[in-house]
């Protein structure tokens, strides 16, 4: 008897399965973190990050939810997502302060998601920076006390591009307000194509670098809840915000203005602080008015052309 032949697609489905059912096997045996130069693999972060060491080498982190966090206290290290937004750390905080604890020489964190970081200071955030250079990118920060918390390091450079940054801050804390991202005395901040959004107090972005550029973001407060600033710069800065979109919502502790410039006292002059092309306006059904640059000082904050709805004023001296 002869055997059946077997059309093409029937073959074809075999082969596809058999396929997937090794690609499957393939990624359930992956490791959660794989060191890509060494190819070793880890099931903690920490031990992940102990085994580069005060090297340079890349972390990268497979699918899944982790209810884990790590310390760098040396080197330079990269935490990147194998499948961006896949790679999510909830609710774990190190030393009682963030997923990702950073004091080493220099950290790369890519396509990472980061979410329910509270801690008992209320500053809980997804990433401390304490010192040392750092660049994220297509990174989402959500639910948590703060997004990304810095220290002081005026040697160093924080970069963020790409990333969002959802219901995050507090005011609720004995210590003031945390914020969606909050830099410290850095060298320099620079912001670019980024999200912020729902703020659940504090500012929407708050840094003390001596430099500054926000080029190209979004600030919706449209569902935020008692926030503040959309940008302050407490100290002052110069550097350049332009090309955002900045929509101001209903529920504010403070709706005075958009954008500060030290309101905490001068310590340096934004004499070179450049603000222009930027669009900003009230959410719809939101009637008041506000300014858009309020300026604590003498400081000639150079404002180009910037398209403001009705009821903001352009600037003003406080």
């Amino acid at each position: 008897m002869k055997k059946p032949i077997r059309p093409p697609f029937v073959t074809m489905a075999f082969a596809a399965l058999a396929l997937s059912a090794t690609f499957a096997e393939a990624q359930s045996a992956a490791p959660a973190y794989l060191v890509v130069e060494s190819g070793q693999g880890f099931g903690r972060l920490q031990d992940a990050v102990n085994a580069i060491g005060g090297g340079t080498g890349t972390i990268r982190i497979a699918p899944g939810r982790y209810a884990d966090c790590a310390v760098q206290t040396q080197g330079n290290v990269g935490y990147i997502a194998a499948v961006p937004g896949q790679a999510v750390f909830d609710g774990v905080a190190c030393e009682d302060k963030a997923a990702f604890v950073l004091r080493g020489s220099s950290a790369r964190v890519e396509g990472l998601v980061f979410t329910n970081i509270k801690v008992g200071d209320w500053n809980g955030a997804g990433i401390r920076l304490e010192k040392g250079n750092l660049a994220v990118s297509q990174s989402w920060f959500r639910d948590s006390q703060q997004g990304i918390l810095t220290g002081d390091d005026r040697s160093a450079t924080l970069t963020v591009d790409k990333s969002t940054f959802t219901r995050l801050g507090t005011c609720e804390g004995p210590g003031g307000c945390a914020h969606s991202l909050y830099a410290g005395d850095y060298g320099a901040v620079t912001v670019t194509r980024s999200r912020f959004e729902a703020g659940r107090g504090g500012h929407y972005l708050k840094s003390r670098a001596g430099r500054i550029g926000i080029i190209n973001c979004s600030f919706d407060d449209t569902a935020g809840r008692e926030t503040n600033y959309m940008i302050d710069l407490p100290n002052g800065a110069s550097g350049r915000i332009a090309g955002n979109w900045f929509v101001q919502g209903q529920s504010k502790e403070n709706y005075s203005a958009f954008i500060t410039v030290a309101p905490e006292g001068r310590q340096r002059s934004s004499a070179g602080l450049v603000v222009e092309g930027n669009n900003a306006r009230f959410a719809p059904g939101v009637s008041r008015k506000s300014t858009f640059v309020a300026n604590w000082t003498d400081d000639p904050v150079q404002i180009g052309p910037n398209t403001l709805g009705a009821g903001l004023k352009v600037k003003d001296r406080r």
